[in-house]
């Protein structure tokens, strides 16, 4: 893994992103954090600087990892984030959640959803009650249907081999029955031939509602890592468009990580 980038608008939720993903990083030869702030006025402007210089300093002298700096100004959050994962080859950006209105400051909804449209880079997205462990055991969702052409089983497997977790494979279905389809079978055995170095474990849950089923199955297997691919309709798409109570990312604990098909 080479740079990640972490927006930082200093609320409590970017430090918290910040600090947590140079724990991940902590230890990892080669790894990059770039701490990322686009100035939206001129009044902040001036204070900025010290600010990212500050947090620099304070991310170093707990890790010791590589950190470096980037303040631009803009309008078009998305736009520029996206191009600047473009220009750095970045593996993944890390976002910051807030607990009262979803993601923080720049990271409306929507725009959650249209970084992860722009197939830039996978984002992490980091839940208010999160706290930072080992990752040890990882979720990856699948619907099951052409995992092929469907699971960007490249991207995946960057991320896995930094941890070399557990790897849980789970399928939400209220429609599966006692024994598995003959696709559901022939799926299974693509994504274990695609994941073997990770030997895979398949959970096939027959419940009705997926993000409870998500959340427990993530309680029982003591889950660090969520991983979703983005599409339509998707988990990530649901948790951040849907208007129910509380969601895996606004309410949880586990950072969820969404990569693009």
């Amino acid at each position: 893994m080479n740079t990640v980038i972490v927006p930082v608008d200093f609320t409590d939720a970017s430090i918290k992103a910040a600090e947590y993903t140079a724990l991940l990083l902590k230890n990892r030869p080669g790894a990059e954090v770039l701490l990322y702030h686009m100035n939206t006025s001129e009044v902040e402007e001036a204070a900025i600087p010290e600010k990212m210089e500050l947090l620099k300093n304070d991310l170093v002298s707990k890790t010791n990892i590589t950190v470096n700096t980037l303040i631009e100004s803009g309008s078009d959050f998305v736009d520029e984030l996206e191009k600047l994962c473009r220009h750095r080859n970045a593996s993944m950006v890390v976002m910051g959640v807030n607990e009262q209105s979803g993601i923080i400051s720049w990271f409306t909804s929507s725009n959650a959803i249209k970084m992860a449209d722009t197939k830039a880079c996978p984002i992490l997205i980091i839940p208010p009650g999160a706290e930072f462990s080992k990752v040890e055991n990882v979720m990856l969702t699948s619907d099951f249907k052409n995992v092929h052409s469907t699971t960007p089983s490249g991207q995946i497997k960057n991320v896995l081999s930094l941890f070399n977790p557990k790897l849980h494979i789970v399928n939400v279905n209220s429609e599966l029955y006692v024994s598995l389809s003959e696709d559901h079978e022939t799926e299974k055995e693509k994504l274990k031939e695609m994941f073997a170095e990770f030997n895979p474990q398949f959970y096939f849950l027959r419940l009705y509602d997926v993000d409870e089923a998500i959340k427990l199955f993530a309680q029982d297997k003591n889950i660090d890592l969520i991983i979703n691919v983005h599409r339509e309709h998707s988990l990530l798409y649901r948790l951040f468009a849907g208007s129910h109570t509380k969601n895996l990312v606004y309410s949880g604990s586990i950072p969820v990580l969404s990569v693009h098909e």
